[in-house]
């Protein structure tokens, strides 16, 4: 069986609404858009290359595909991520199956969680989320996400869509990498482990 990758770009208390820049996503009066631009250097480009340097197959839900699809077939052959980004498949959670105008992309058009349950148990490579905020957290609450790759931007951002919300499945993740970059971007990759444990602290008397 396949794993479910998750990355995202995420601020100290959890913002994950349009990363990078203004017009990516106002929903909701959001208004911060490009947080991460400050903090964008060598350390964080080669984070996002190593994520990419493995094979993978993209799962997107639709307003991320939507952005990707009029940005990334526009860019110049020749750019790494962009050459990689048209080529790969793409599974896309929609209700506009005759839409989706990117090469190699498909529509997941049944049930949410059952379609990416069959996914993940077909043969083939790792799927990877980046953003579809409102898919993750379906994801999570049905605990099919098995890992977390988390870059935490040392801003507070107040308000904006959240990666985790109360819906989300308890579980335990084990911290297989971190680094830090020299403006502080903590740069982690956490593996599903299993159930969350619990205990006491004794009492001293």
């Amino acid at each position: 069986m396949r794993k479910l990758i998750v990355a995202e770009h995420i601020s100290l208390d959890g913002i994950i609404q349009a990363p990078g820049g203004p017009e990516e996503d106002p929903s909701g009066g959001f208004s911060l858009g490009g947080w991460i631009v400050p903090y964008a250097d060598e350390a964080t480009g080669q984070a996002v290359q190593d994520l990419f340097a493995q094979p993978f197959e993209l799962l997107l839900g639709r307003r991320t595909y939507d952005i990707w699809a009029a940005y990334w077939p526009r860019v110049r052959a020749g750019h790494a991520i962009a050459d990689l980004f048209n080529s790969v498949p793409k599974h896309v959670v929609t209700h506009r199956p005759d839409t989706l105008d990117w090469q190699y992309s498909h529509a997941l058009e049944d049930d949410l969680v059952d379609a990416i349950r069959a996914l993940k148990h077909q043969d083939g490579v790792n799927l990877l989320t980046w953003g579809s905020g409102d898919m993750v957290r379906q994801l999570l609450a049905a605990g099919l996400v098995d890992e977390l790759r988390l870059l935490f931007y040392p801003v507070v951002l107040g308000r904006g869509k959240r990666l985790f919300d109360d819906d989300a499945q308890v579980s335990a993740f084990t911290l297989a990498h971190s680094t830090s970059t020299p403006g502080g971007v903590l740069i982690t990759r956490y593996v599903r482990s299993g159930e969350v444990r619990t205990g006491a602290f004794e009492e001293v008397e």
